[in-house]
């Protein structure tokens, strides 16, 4: 090796000059070619493979050495992306030569580890240095957007006596990390510290990891996995748990899961629970052992009862403590061991370790519920379940299941078959639950602790009865067979609560509801009704679904559940995150006996093409976790906004923190289901205005012209998001970005978007977004909304969608197909180099809509599809 040296000490030292000489800020950097011969035959195996390879998209390149090449890094992270570009023996100069091939594919990431073989050739650091930043240099040039990850060397251990040359070096691999961590942020790269996390107490490379000194072992290559987990796949670099715990503190150290085997049960009242952690583990490749022996080793998880403070839903409260040795869930009800498991899981997030913590946690709100109208539209019993998985998986433990309405009855009766014919069916013919399905789905959601809470609407929403049965259900013959299908239902199923809806209608006949309800309570059940609604009893359980309705909450014998602004189908799905992430349940900070809790509804009342769009088109699982944080945090603010808050605020930065960790979930959780949002803290806008417009939508103002220059306008206000709400159509009760507005006005909201190299990118624009619960008319030809709204990006106008149906009079019995921007496809924009000018026009004339279908919607989305 040291006649290498000598033999191309000058040209690799000519190579490195022209790198240095190319490399300054100005310049191109041109990269020389070196002799064949200065690389060994293993090195041209490796390179002539990789050229033959095909080119694929958004690849995860791992570049290095030896250390690179002995791992199988696609099984390690079970991602194909993800490429060995290690070659056993080489060194920064063979990185240098090989580069064109990792840059010419673009690779969405590189992760370089390079070094030590340098240092056993006795190379100086400063060169080994300079080396490193000419190929962050070179890879920023040749492939702008790919993020470089510049990983410290590894320490070293020269206890085995092998590999001198390397593990003589100690001192030279702290300065030349050292070098790599200060100057990572001017070279456009991110210092990643392996070093620190595997030195053994001496200041060595733990021998835990090794056993030769220098290369890796399998549990070295798991604790290199758990380091880089983050930075590989975008997430927070500490687990992003949801709902977020209310006491947290992350201690040093982690607990090696690789290293336990066995779940140590101390109650046999536990053992569901233990069976259900064991599967969930063993379905991430973790094989573990379930007992109810204590094991005399250490490394083990326990679950066990005993008592955990809270001040409030003890039943749900749990401990859970991690370190080094062992894992302990603690809780005073089995309840709350189910919940301390889900957090475990996402603590558990790499499947390598779960990092030292204590947490002690209980919810806000007793019930915390999901929605479904399966009434209008029917779902599959696969697609309940997924949600209801998805429930259970953030703590919700409320199934509201809503199966009777004016378009079919779809829960099976023996005693009146005639329900569920197709004939009295208007839509999804033929499809409903029959007696084993819904009892199949109770049980579902009971090993999940949680509640199904099935409505039967009555008196109103009941056209499906009166086709069916041939009488309306306030008629006397029709409240005989109201009471049967009641006795019916609770001699059937085994469910705590019936809800009988009573919203939405005339109450003709006064004796109906307090008759239902009596007979309902006297066979075992608690009532759950709408409010505002019919004329119930104290004893009923409201739901308040209008402003108006929160009168209840000043009875105190009445409880009472919010739903009030909750429901997903009328939310725009970035407008949904931030309106619920805002609000206050019950407008209280958190629960009491009376104030249960709340409820996020699924209305879509339009039909769909297929059961399945309904959550391609409605926010259904960004907003079901926004409304998981909310119910078990609490907290929240007064009032409706739909608003972030002015950048840096600290509502802002609340925001910042929450949607950083809904992203994580999506990231690793959602990858197969629809997850429609995108993040948007990011994005800060310049509004401008007002401009009179004298009812002249079309009409030019300063801000679309060439000569307006936003570094010398100071805005009208700041705004942060992908969706603005310029007013809200339900105000004043929600807010928008702007306080005090006026008709005949125009706005402008501008902002920056930057760019690594010239590429198409692709964007969610919209500036209408429909209900999915109106008959609202699909845009004219040509236009993005009624309003003569556009959007331009670097002075060039967007052209808007062509739409399948324009100028189409809205029915709720035609279904969407691309008028929302989360379901088409999205809009492709070129981008330049640098920053790139966007330019949204907002008029308004009028603040009324052609009617209640049709509302003024005064807003935009524009956002990068990422």
């Amino acid at each position: 090796m040291h006649n290498f040296i000598k033999k191309y000490w000058f040209y690799y030292f000519a190579v490195f000059l022209s790198f240095l000489i190319g490399g300054n800020a100005s310049a191109q950097i041109k990269k020389s070619n070196f002799p064949e011969s200065m690389f060994p035959t293993y090195y041209h195996q490796r390179v002539s493979h990789f050229e033959t390879l095909p080119k694929t998209k958004s690849d995860i390149v791992f570049l290095g050495n030896s250390i690179t090449d002995g791992a199988e890094w696609n099984e390690l992270f079970n991602d194909n992306r993800i490429k060995n570009r290690g070659i056993s023996g080489d060194f920064t100069a063979g990185v240098l030569n090989r580069l064109d091939e990792i840059s010419i594919r673009k690779p969405m990431k590189v992760f370089l580890l390079i070094g030590v073989n340098d240092l056993a050739r006795n190379t100086s650091t400063d060169s080994i240095f300079k080396n490193i930043i000419q190929i962050a240099k070179f890879l920023k040039q040749e492939s702008p957007s790919t993020k470089l990850y510049v990983q410290s060397i590894l320490p070293v251990n020269n206890n085995f006596k092998t590999f001198g040359g390397h593990t003589s070096k100690e001192e030279q691999i702290k300065t030349l990390n050292a070098a790599l961590k200060l100057n990572a942020s001017t070279n456009h790269y991110t210092y990643i510290d392996l070093y620190s996390n595997f030195l053994d107490k001496n200041g060595k490379m733990d021998i835990k990891f090794t056993n030769d000194g220098l290369h890796l072992t399998g549990d070295g290559y798991l604790l290199w996995k758990h380091i880089i987990f983050p930075y590989v796949f975008d997430l927070e670099f500490k687990p992003s748990l949801l709902p977020k715990p209310q006491q947290l503190i992350w201690n040093k150290g982690y607990f090696a899961l690789t290293d336990t085997n066995t779940i140590f049960v101390d109650n046999p009242n536990l053992m569901k629970e233990g069976l259900a952690l064991q599967k969930a583990m063993v379905m991430r490749g973790l094989e573990v052992e379930l007992t109810n022996k204590k094991p005399s080793k250490v490394n083990y998880i326990t679950l066990q009862l005993g008592k955990v403070n809270s001040s409030l839903n003890p039943v749900e409260a749990y401990n859970l403590k991690t370190s080094t040795d062992k894992i302990t869930l603690t809780a005073n009800m089995p309840n709350g061991i189910h919940n301390g498991i889900q957090t475990l899981l996402q603590l558990m997030r790499d499947n390598v370790a779960v990092d030292a913590s204590e947490i002690t946690d209980w919810p806000a709100f007793a019930w915390r519920g999901f929605m479904v109208d399966v009434g209008r539209n029917y779902q599959s019993m696969k697609l309940l379940k997924q949600q209801i998985d998805v429930m259970a998986a953030y703590k919700m433990n409320i199934f509201h299941f809503h199966f009777t309405e004016d378009i079919a009855w779809r829960l099976q009766s023996k005693l009146y078959p005639q329900l569920t014919n197709p004939e009295f069916m208007l839509r999804d013919k033929g499809e409903y639950y029959t007696e084993e399905d819904l009892k199949e789905l109770i049980a579902f959601c009971k090993e999940r602790y949680i509640t199904l809470l099935p409505e039967i609407d009555m008196p109103g929403h009941s056209a499906a009865f009166t086709r069916a049965m041939g009488v309306e259900m306030q008629s006397d013959a029709g409240l005989v067979i109201v009471k049967n299908i009641i006795k019916e239902f609770c001699a059937t199923y085994d469910v705590p609560y019936l809800h009988l809806g009573a919203d939405e209608v005339k109450i003709t006949n006064q004796k109906f509801l307090p008759e239902v309800i009596a007979l309902t309570e006297s066979l075992g059940k608690r009532v759950i009704g709408w409010e505002p609604g019919g004329n119930f009893t104290d004893g009923v359980i409201r739901q308040l679904w209008m402003e108006g309705a929160t009168k209840v909450s000043e009875n105190k014998k009445i409880k009472y559940i919010d739903s009030r602004h909750l429901y997903l189908n009328h939310m725009d799905p970035l407008e949904s995150v931030v309106t619920i992430f805002n609000s206050q349940i019950c407008n209280l900070p958190q629960g009491n006996e009376n104030a249960l809790g709340g409820i996020v509804c699924m209305w879509n009342d339009r039909a769909l093409e297929n059961g399945d769009d309904v959550m391609k088109m409605n926010p259904v699982y960004p907003g079901m976790l926004t409304f998981a944080e909310r119910s078990w945090q609490g907290g929240g603010s007064a009032g409706w906004t739909a608003i972030i808050g002015e950048p840096q605020s600290e509502k802002a930065l609340a925001f910042i923190e929450f949607e950083n960790r809904l992203l994580d979930q999506k990231k690793q959780n959602f990858k197969a289901l629809d997850f429609n949002y995108q993040k948007q803290a990011d994005l800060v806008w310049n509004i401008y205005g007002p401009f009179e417009n004298k009812g002249d939508l079309t009409k030019t103002f300063a801000p679309e012209t060439l000569k307006f220059n936003p570094s010398k306008e100071k805005p009208t206000y700041k705004a942060t998001g992908g969706t603005l709400i310029i007013r809200h159509w339900w105000a004043p009760l929600i807010s928008g970005i702007i306080e005090e507005v006026k008709e005949n006005t125009t706005w402008y909201a501008q902002t920056k978007i930057w760019s690594d190299e010239d590429k198409e990118q692709q964007f969610w624009i919209g500036f209408n977004n429909l209900s999915r619960s109106m008959n609202t008319d699909s845009p004219a030809a040509g236009t993005w909304n009624n309003l003569d709204s556009s959007v331009s990006v670097n002075n060039k106008i967007i052209s808007p969608p062509l739409w399948k149906r324009p100028n189409q009079k809205g029915s709720l019995e035609i279904p969407l197909i691309d008028e929302g921007y989360e379901f088409r496809e999205p809009t492709k924009i070129n981008l330049k180099k640098g920053w790139n000018t966007v330019n949204v026009k907002l008029p308004i004339s009028s603040f009324k809509g052609q009617n209640w279908q049709n509302p003024v919607k005064w807003m935009f989305t524009f956002i990068p599809v990422r």
